[in-house]
């Protein structure tokens, strides 16, 4: 599987209670589980958008995922490769 950060246009998303947080989450993980081949690392929340790590096979299926919960997938973009602090040292 290859990696992808998925981009969100999602205006007030960092206004967006826990329990909104949490339908949403919770409806992202009732269609992962009818698809195969497709899994959701994590998340970050920003003021207008979300930022949205996931691994699969095509980068197709994370818009199927998003056509299927009614989510934005305004950008899929494939992670090349990782830097931290570790490194640069």
């Amino acid at each position: 599987m290859d990696r992808y950060v998925i981009e969100r246009d999602l205006p007030g998303a960092g206004r967006l209670s826990e329990q909104e947080l949490h339908d949403i989450s919770a409806r992202s993980n009732e269609v992962l589980a009818e698809m195969s081949d497709v899994t959701w690392v994590e998340s970050y929340v920003t003021d207008d958008k979300l930022y949205c790590v996931y691994d699969a096979d095509d980068p197709a299926l994370i818009e199927e995922h998003a056509a299927r919960g009614g989510f934005p997938c305004d950008r899929v973009s494939a992670v090349r490769s990782t830097i931290s602090p570790q490194s640069g040292r």
